[in-house]
């Protein structure tokens, strides 16, 4: 298999540079309080063979030091991940603030900088090593029969693909969904040298052929059954005698 490779991939002994794996204990920040049918509820979903504890649980670090303080207890028993990493955009995140006929930079905290900063000191190698060691992190979680979802856009996507590819393995790539944002258009701020970017990439991955798949369906929209199905018969259901052709 083709195989990515970035600088501090590997050692000056050409070996392979591990993620880091230093485990922090969490500290309890804030707890919400909610009623006691509320609770029960919670409990029934989720904490059957689990501490009660866990459940709802909103986990605000680094992934550096959270990923790795979850495997002890979660490693092989996460079902599902979602995740939305940086695009590596080179962005601060920092915004403007208009009061009265005033402009107010409102600059990102010493912690923002940390959690949500997409700028990266070694540029796309330094974005590339961040995401396989999370990507490590990640598989070791899910269960055997577990599913990733990573939701990236043009700038990063089929880089982060093939880092994928090579953690999980290319037959455990199952499908890439798009994600429309807005409809066409040309991008002004790039003075409409290009063709409108509409859509970002959200890439499906299991961790082994086991994966579950429960498929999910929505009814059929009214106007296209009385379109296509307008025949009805004795016990309600709907059917046609011609042959479809889909709108």
């Amino acid at each position: 298999m083709v195989e990515l490779i970035w600088d501090g991939k590997y050692d000056a002994n050409g070996k392979r540079n591990a993620p880091l794996r230093l485990k922090l204990p969490f500290q309890t920040v804030e707890t919400v309080n909610e009623s006691a049918q509320q609770r029960q509820m919670a409990l029934d979903l989720f904490s059957v063979g689990r501490p009660a504890e866990w459940r709802n649980r909103l986990i605000w670090g680094d992934k550096k030091y959270v990923l790795p303080a979850l495997l002890d207890e979660f490693a092989g028993q996460v079902d599902l991940i979602y995740i939305d990493p940086p695009f590596n955009v080179g962005a601060d995140f920092s915004y403007q603030v208009a009061i009265e006929d005033e402009n107010f930079t409102k600059a990102a905290s010493i912690i923002e900088q940390k959690a949500y900063r997409d700028t990266w000191g070694s540029g796309l190698d330094g974005y590339l090593a961040w995401f396989y060691e999370t990507v490590i992190f990640l598989h070791e979680l899910l269960k055997e029969t577990g599913s990733l979802f990573v939701h990236l856009d043009w700038h990063v996507s089929y880089y982060a693909k093939a880092v994928l590819d090579e953690v999980f393995g290319s037959d455990r790539f199952i499908n890439e969904v798009i994600w429309k944002r807005q409809t066409a258009k040309g991008d002004v701020t790039q003075g409409a040298k290009h063709m409108g970017r509409i859509h970002e990439s959200i890439f499906l991955y299991t961790k082994s052929e086991k994966h579950t798949w429960n498929t999910q369906y929505t009814e059929y929209d009214k106007e296209y059954l009385d379109k296509f199905y307008k025949y009805v018969d004795a016990d309600g259901r709907r059917y046609t005698l011609g042959d479809i052709t889909a709108p």
